[in-house]
């Protein structure tokens, strides 16, 4: 019985990690954004 348990989960866990995989390649890619600081650092 576990070990059926075991497998079933197994594959739940690799079809989700690979469906993320997919959609993580076909995401844009994210520019670093700097952060815009005043001229007077003093305030």
């Amino acid at each position: 019985m576990a070990d059926g348990y075991l497998e079933k989960h197994h594959e739940a866990y690799e079809a989700r990690k690979a469906a993320w995989l997919r959609k993580k390649k076909h995401l844009p890619k994210t520019t670093k954004r700097t952060i815009e600081r005043p001229e007077d650092e003093a305030l």
